[in-house]
């Protein structure tokens, strides 16, 4: 079992940062890829990042791509989502996902464990 924690979340403006934490507890972290996900309201769960379990390898949806940068510290088990010049369209709830596999995968299926969400609002 892999319990995962999601802070960092909040309400800003357009334009402004938000970094994102997501502690694990459990089984050994570095045998997880780790993603990002997020779900707004009337939209499907959407993949946002995702790192190969040494975080050498990262994805990105287009939308946040230049914008967003997933990154994580095996040694904390913990992974982060620096969220640069957000829109109000980045608005939704964003939960953090370990998969039991080296690399990172888009679909959420592939995904073992996921955290409870942290509120993510972007106003304009």
């Amino acid at each position: 079992q892999v319990r995962l924690v999601e802070s960092g979340g909040g309400l800003v403006q357009s334009g402004d940062s938000l970094r994102l934490s997501c502690a694990a507890s459990g089984r050994t972290f570095s045998s997880y890829a780790m993603g990002w996900f997020r779900h707004a309201p009337g939209k499907d769960r959407e993949f946002v990042a995702g790192n190969n379990w040494t975080g050498s390898t990262t994805l990105y949806t287009d939308s946040v791509k230049g914008r967003f940068t997933i990154s994580r510290d095996n040694a904390k088990n913990t992974v982060y989502l620096q969220m640069n010049s957000l829109k109000p369209e980045d608005t939704a709830v964003y939960y953090c996902a370990a998969r039991y596999y080296p690399s990172a995968y888009t679909s959420p299926q592939s995904y073992d464990y996921w955290g409870q969400g942290t509120q993510v609002t972007v106003s304009s």
